[in-house]
């Protein structure tokens, strides 16, 4: 070879090495970019959520002299309102300290009351007590207005919701009043006795038009409990107290005139007084602090040895107090709790993640706090009469690790559950994002898949590499080589439109053929044995067996067919989905695993059977040579030779093959229900991460709470299978050196 052929060969030579050095490491950095990138929109989920010193500022001398009563900020934290005692709603410009305009309550009055008691809940709504007995609810809605020119202003009107006079003269120490949606208006009174009384008032209107005004009176009992503090649902329908003797007591006021007595539990072992109680939001759990600090939230749950009957059940601890719990306030928007004991030091704690999510000091005492409805800003008043305001960054208060990895006690449900449920039609509902039905569900779903494919994919590999002629096995490789370029989406189709509807006609023949199959396989095997002495035989044993194994197929078929309504019949009374709800309380899905496994094993064993054949086909023909030539028949060939030598790749073909299923988006997708259940039945399907994401992403919200955990998601799924690759190279490796293999 001349010189400048050489010359030119390792010019080529070092630019293609050059070429694929770049590419890989190319590759490399581009997976590497893809994690770092979906990490990025993911890692908000962990950061900590965070209160920002905004404005601290003197109340200026419009708001007069007396106690401030309640404090609210709106969602552009511009403009704050102060409810003073005098009845007055005073405005303030945040931004530059100083008085907007003031709306007086109750302008009508004869002599002018004064408040003696305001309950804060909701949506900035106001329940206030007035020193003439009188309960009025306000809303403050501060909406934003904008001018023709853009100009942003915040509406500082007060609307008057309901308004309900005493129907007798009692000392009442704190007042409750809520309107539900049938104009109905419930109003609540503490009585400075420790007793509580209930008035209700409601319009009905007859067939003919006429209007009759009814107002009911109802004493609760309350035995010898000495009731410190209560709390109102939102339509007024439930109503919760605590005691000085630590019980927490519950009421259902659905019936008009009737206070039906529903629990009665004590709150705490020490018995300590319940000092502060609030609904949080939803109306479903109630927060309860008590004189030692302590902070919980409870609900009712149904128990089975008392029927539907629920009973009130402490479900969630939260970070505590140094001192009494003066009062909680719950915010609008999520399960989150503002709560101070009275001292300097208020916090924020979501409910259900129980993430006790940051505290913030106020120069004094705290007299006054609020939320923003957007949970954007925070305001408080202390006894020196500043106003603090904060900017909060609280994204995702509602995700930690327990939520996503862990059992959670969900309003509503009756045990800790693994549970994803991402939206509903309520505006209260709490999403619900576990992520470990969704990764039970990948492996579900894959499982049932390579139980299905392994054994053919390798079956099929090892007859077609070591028993059949050559011209059948070209045949065979590129047939199944062609399987593989069949679009998912393709065999999610048909597994989901054509194969669902046919095995839930048939299960029974179906199941039943998984059984009859092997046993005619084996019953054939055993038949052929004394015939293989013969010429024909020894013809068919040279790789023709298959042709032997169609019309047994054929046959075991038809004998699950024939035999299917019988069984049926027989052992399930006549209707199988039927008796599996009956027995088992299991539902039969059209859609279920079954379907699962013949669809994501349809599209995993070409890449198994290409791999493993091809590491079977690779085996030194020196050393099956050399195991006939020493006597061994062809399978004891196989079995002690070529199996161990080719298991480096048979090994990488699984984990491979495993790799794709776990990843498969479009069959799963289109071939399961998609419900996230935690069950290993074959009956039912599942919710995978990757059908998830392709569900759930076109619906949620940039930079949400859902967006960032389908992120999250995103991430599991490529650790897992990088692990699950880099698991499968050191076991090549390591089967590459036991067996002495090399290169």
């Amino acid at each position: 070879m001349s010189r400048n052929r050489i010359k030119t060969a390792r010019r080529n030579d070092l630019i293609a090495r050059w070429v694929i050095t770049t590419g890989g490491i190319a590759i490399i950095a581009s997976v590497i970019l893809i994690l770092v990138l979906v990490l990025e929109v993911a890692l908000p989920l962990v950061l900590p959520s965070r209160a920002r010193p905004m404005a601290r500022l003197e109340l200026p001398e419009e708001t007069g002299d007396g106690d401030v009563m309640a404090v609210a900020l709106d969602d552009y934290l511009e403009t704050a309102a102060l409810l003073t005692r005098d009845g007055r709603f005073v405005f303030l410009d945040v931004t530059q300290g100083t008085f907007m305009e003031e709306r007086t309550l109750r302008p009508g009055a004869m002599e002018r009351p004064e408040i003696v008691y305001v309950e804060q809940y909701g949506a900035r709504r106001f329940s206030v007590l007035w020193d003439d007995g009188v309960a009025s609810l306000y809303a403050l809605p501060m909406a934003a207005k904008f001018d023709e020119s853009g100009k942003r202003r915040i509406d500082h009107t007060v609307v008057t919701v309901a308004e309900m006079k005493p129907a007798d003269e009692l000392r009442i120490q704190t007042s409750a009043l809520r309107v539900d949606e049938d104009k109905r208006i419930t109003r609540v009174d503490l009585l400075e006795n420790g007793r509580l009384r209930v008035e209700q008032k409601s319009v009905e209107e007859d067939l003919f038009g006429n209007v009759e005004e009814k107002t009911l009176e109802v004493f609760p009992r309350v035995e010898n409990d000495h009731i410190t503090v209560i709390a109102l649902d939102g339509p007024g329908h439930q109503l919760y107290a605590g005691t000085r003797g630590g019980y927490l007591r519950r009421w259902n006021l659905d019936e008009p005139g009737e206070a039906i007595a529903a629990d009665r539990v004590a709150a705490s072992e020490d018995q300590s007084a319940i000092t502060a109680l609030a609904m949080v939001f939803g109306d479903v759990s109630v927060a309860v602090g008590d004189a030692r600090g302590r902070y919980s939230t409870w609900f009712p749950v149904r128990v089975a040895e008392r029927g539907r009957a629920r009973i009130l059940t402490r479900i969630h601890d939260l970070k505590a107090h140094d001192r009494a719990i003066r009062f909680i306030r719950a915010c609008g928007r999520s399960k989150s709790l503002l709560s101070t004991g009275g001292g300097r030091s208020i916090h924020l704690d979501h409910m259900t993640s129980e993430r006790h999510l940051f505290d913030v000091r106020t120069p004094a005492n705290v007299v006054a706090v609020a939320m923003t409805t957007r949970e954007n800003g925070l305001i408080a008043l202390d006894a020196n009469r500043t106003l603090s305001i904060w900017s909060v960054r609280n994204p995702h208060p509602e995700v930690s690790l327990k939520t996503l990895f862990g059992k959670v006690w969900y309003e509503d449900y009756e045990e800790p559950e693994y549970v994803w449920q991402s939206s509903a039609s309520s505006d209260d509902f709490e999403p619900k994002l576990s992520l470990v039905p969704l990764v039970f569900g990948s492996v579900k779903g894959t499982f049932y898949a390579m139980l299905f494919a392994i054994p053919l994919a390798l079956c099929g590999a090892i007859y077609t590499s070591q028993f059949t002629p050559f011209r059948i096995r070209g045949l065979i490789k590129s047939t199944v080589e062609i399987m593989a370029a069949i679009p998912s989406v393709v065999i999610g189709f048909l597994v989901a439109l054509w194969l669902a509807p046919i095995v839930e006609q048939w299960v029974v023949s179906f199941l039943l053929m998984l059984g009859i199959m092997p046993v005619v396989s084996i019953v054939f095997i055993l038949l052929w044995q004394p015939l293989r002495k013969y010429t024909f035989a020894k013809r068919v044993e040279n790789g023709y067996e298959f042709l032997f194994m169609i019309p047994l197929v054929l046959l075991s078929a038809w004998a699950a067919y024939a035999l299917g309504g019988l069984v049926e019949t027989v052992l399930f009374k006549g209707d199988l989905k039927m008796w599996l709800y009956e027995s088992a309380g299991e539902r039969f899905d059209q859609r279920n695993s079954i379907i699962i496994a013949f669809g994501l094993g349809f599209a995993v064993i070409p890449i198994i059977f290409t791999m493993a054949e091809d590491a079977l086909s690779n085996v030194p023909r020196s050393l099956k040579a050399a195991s006939l030539a020493l006597g061994a028949s062809r399978w004891q060939t196989v079995w002690r030779i070529v199996l161990p030598s080719a298991s480096p790749g048979i090994f990488a073909a699984m984990i491979i093959g495993f790799g794709r299923a776990i990843g498969e988006t479009m069959i799963v997708l289109m071939a399961t229900g998609n419900t996230p259940v935690m069950d290993w039945s074959l009956f039912n399907g599942m919710r995978t991460l990757s059908a998830n994401i392709a569900v759930e992403i076109p619906e949620a919200p940039v930079g949400g709470s859902l967006y960032r955990v389908l992120f999250l998601s995103a991430v599991l799924l490529l650790v897992l299978t990088s692990v699950l690759n880099t698991v499968a190279e050191v076991v090549r490796q390591h089967l590459r050196k036991k067996y002495g293999l090399h290169g």
